[in-house]
């Protein structure tokens, strides 16, 4: 059975001995933490992933990514650390903290100014990253998209534990599912994890042998991914194929309005009635014309569950 990430939040609860998974926002302020499901099991596994949201962590200064990170060690069962950053000294610094506090793993993005051009280069990046903590397990964040970096995944792990020993999966977050399914084919006894980053992908990557998910949109969008999920597992694919292009019709929708972080931060806050805050400049506030017709499409496809959304709970995000 394959573990179930989502990019911000996604209880999954043990009810009479069976696993029921229950959408949920657990974010507060700007931050907003990954949630980790782990199927399979006989009790739930919550593991947060503390990053300011969708990017936002290269955004944050100084010591503010340990202030926030001690938190979540601290209340959840299991933490995984993103510690990337464009500096080697910073994600060793932060990994060596992500130890200090207990966590679970680590998560590392390329950098992406100066670009590594090889895949030997790279690893050679991430296995000084991975040695400043080398009792976690390590995990590399695949989004050629953002750091520019087309070292593709499937050339990347060829071979990676060899230098990396504490390797132990990737998170894919892009559109080509030639590359993430022979990540899967070529490297079906290593028992890596392979969790896939694009939501309205999902079911592909999940018949292409996807172990898990992460996904901002789950926070929302978290019931028809759970319908599509459960059908999924009983092999009814015509039924999670609906519950899939469900899905992609809201977020086609807010792609074409203009869609990002800011623009998620207003949903989540939208859904939840808890304020997530301003992004950080560059970024811009999501607009209320966008919140409106967000909020509008949510409704028109069944996605709210609230029915006591408060007036002023988008202004808390503005």
């Amino acid at each position: 059975m394959p573990s179930l990430l989502s990019g911000q939040s996604w209880g999954l609860r043990s009810a009479g001995g069976k696993m029921s998974r229950t959408p949920g926002i657990l974010a507060s302020w700007r931050r907003a933490p990954s949630l980790c499901v782990q199927k399979g099991s006989q009790s739930a596994r919550h593991t947060c992933h503390p990053e300011v949201l969708l990017g936002n962590c290269l955004l944050v200064y100084g010591a503010n990514p340990l202030t926030v990170t001690r938190p979540w060690a601290e209340r959840l069962d299991q933490v995984v650390i993103h510690v990337g950053a464009l500096s080697l000294k910073e994600s060793q610094e932060l990994a060596q903290h992500a130890a200090e506090i207990g966590a679970d793993g680590i998560a590392v993005i390329a950098p992406f100014f100066l670009k590594p051009w090889t895949k030997d280069i790279l690893i050679n990046f991430l296995k000084e990253v991975a040695a400043a903590a080398p009792a976690l397990p390590f995990y590399y964040y695949h989004i050629p998209a953002l750091t520019g970096v087309k070292i593709r995944a499937e050339e990347l792990l060829d071979g990676i534990q060899d230098k990396i020993p504490t390797f132990q999966g990737l998170k894919f977050s892009d559109t080509d599912l030639l590359d993430f399914g022979q990540c899967v084919d070529q490297n079906r006894q290593q028992q890596f994890a392979f969790l896939f980053g694009v939501d309205e992908q999902l079911l592909s990557a999940l018949v292409m042998g996807a172990t898990g998910a992460v996904g901002s949109t789950y926070n929302y969008l978290g019931k028809k991914t759970n319908q599509m999920l459960e059908a999924f597992e009983r092999k009814d694919l015509s039924l999670a194929l609906n519950y899939q292009f469900c899905i992609q019709r809201f977020i086609n929708f807010v792609v074409k309005l203009g869609f990002g972080v800011s623009q998620t931060k207003a949903i989540m806050t939208l859904v939840s009635g808890i304020p997530m805050g301003p992004p950080r400049l560059p970024l811009q506030k999501a607009s209320r014309e966008f919140t409106d017709s967000a909020e509008a499409k949510l409704k028109s496809l069944d996605f709210l569950s609230f029915t006591d959304l408060k007036d002023g709970s988008l202004e808390a995000s503005s």
